[in-house]
């Protein structure tokens, strides 16, 4: 097992990383011999990966933070880095490797402070490792602010640090920090590559891993969520019967109520499940007793971690949202197929007869201006309307067809 084997239908992306490994393992190995460096080396200090959600953008960049920091005896016999079983690739993958940085956020943005904390980290030496590496999830989230923070570190960066971006365009990254970075694009994986590794790596039911990965058109996340959570699947089955359900005014404004409903539903559970323990551990540390009062001087550091909260239940609402949408999105992609007669494989073969129904009872001009109208709810909610507000539009134009 490599560490590029979660890398799921992206042989070309693969090749382009695994060569620009064994070039940064030559490379370190010539500065340590005190050799001169190979001019056209692969290896460059600052890379940008892109792709539509679920092509697997942060699985590489940690595939590739991995092979960076091999340290198998078998490449001083000409093997390749990154062979998934030494302490280096291991701690990379599980993310407890002390030169390996992984920055996701769970909230609206990725702020000035944040940012101006991690160039500050990226200009020490490795610890321990053959490189320090800065693997950034979520680049597309930089505030403006910050963007400009980081450009200053792609441009100058210290000699062992290397970064890596993900965003699922080059327009959601700032024009001066992507053309400092060298940029890889990743594709939908196939629907079979995706339903191989859910079946060989999580070990889950052929049939329901080969529904999970068609319904989800190879998201691998979304696959895996869906194939291993029964919420997961009630969420989807009640997001696929809205189309049936917006025959009337009512109908649309309580299919538009529920979305919301669910939404706020799912931000609520990860609030309980973790904003209890943070706010716990944050008392502690802060010299706070169970069930007595905080020291002096602690409340800004309350009301900061509060705020912290309260964007992110608003950015897991968003996101809930945003899946049911593109479910949405996904149905009348389906039903457009059907009117057309297109061979197009059909997604959501598990409501087929919702998608018969709609086919037979509207006409290709209907479902592509209901298609638009799911595009410019997400817009919409982009631009900070009101999330009900949005939804109601929507399942309101649903209905007009």
């Amino acid at each position: 097992m490599t560490v590029w084997d979660d890398l799921v239908g992206q042989d070309r992306v693969q090749e382009q990383l695994a060569a620009a490994a064994r070039d940064a393992d030559a490379l370190v190995t010539a500065v340590s011999d005190g050799k001169a460096l190979d001019q056209g080396s692969k290896m460059t200090h600052a890379w940008l990966f892109t792709g539509p959600p679920g092509s697997g953008r942060s699985t590489a960049a940690r595939a590739f933070a991995a092979a960076l920091q091999c340290t198998s005896p078998d490449r001083a016999l000409g093997g390749a880095p990154g062979c998934g079983f030494c302490d280096g690739c291991h701690t990379s993958l599980v993310g407890t490797h002390a030169d390996v940085e992984v920055i996701r956020t769970d909230l609206l943005s990725i702020g000035v402070k944040e940012t101006r904390d991690l160039v500050r980290r990226a200009q020490l030496s490795p610890a321990v490792g053959r490189w320090q590496v800065i693997v950034m999830e979520d680049a597309d989230r930089l505030t403006e602010g910050a963007g400009n923070v980081l450009l200053k570190a792609v441009e100058e960066p210290a000699p062992r640090t290397v970064w890596m971006l993900c965003a699922p365009s080059l327009e959601d990254v700032l024009p001066t920090i992507r053309s400092r970075c060298r940029h890889l694009t990743l594709s939908t994986p196939p629907v079979e590559a995706v339903a191989d590794v859910l079946i060989r790596r999580d070990g889950i039911d052929p049939e329901r891993a080969h529904n999970a990965a068609r319904a989800t058109q190879g998201h691998i996340g979304r696959a895996r969520r869906l194939a291993t959570d029964e919420r997961a699947r009630a969420r989807r089955a009640a997001v696929l019967k809205v189309p049936l359900r917006v025959a009337d005014v009512g109908g649309c404004l309580k299919a538009a109520q529920e979305l919301i409903d669910t939404a706020t539903d799912d931000a609520k559970q990860l609030a309980e499940e973790v904003d209890a323990k943070e706010t716990e551990d944050l008392k502690a540390a802060l010299g706070g007793v169970a069930g007595g009062r905080m020291p002096r001087g602690t409340a800004g550091a309350m009301k900061e971690l509060e705020d912290k909260q309260k964007r992110r239940k608003t950015r897991t609402q968003r996101d809930s949202l945003d899946l049911a949408l593109t479910e949405l999105t996904g149905f009348y992609r389906d039903v457009l197929a059907l009117q057309l007669g297109s061979t197009l494989a059909i997604a959501n073969v598990d409501v087929q007869d919702s998608l018969d129904r709609i086919a037979e009872t509207s006409t290709p001009a209907q479902t592509l201006r209901r298609i638009e109208s799911v595009i410019a709810c997400r817009e919409a909610m982009d631009r900070n309307v009101a999330p009900l507000l949005a939804v109601e539009a929507m399942t309101m134009a649903l209905r007009a067809g």
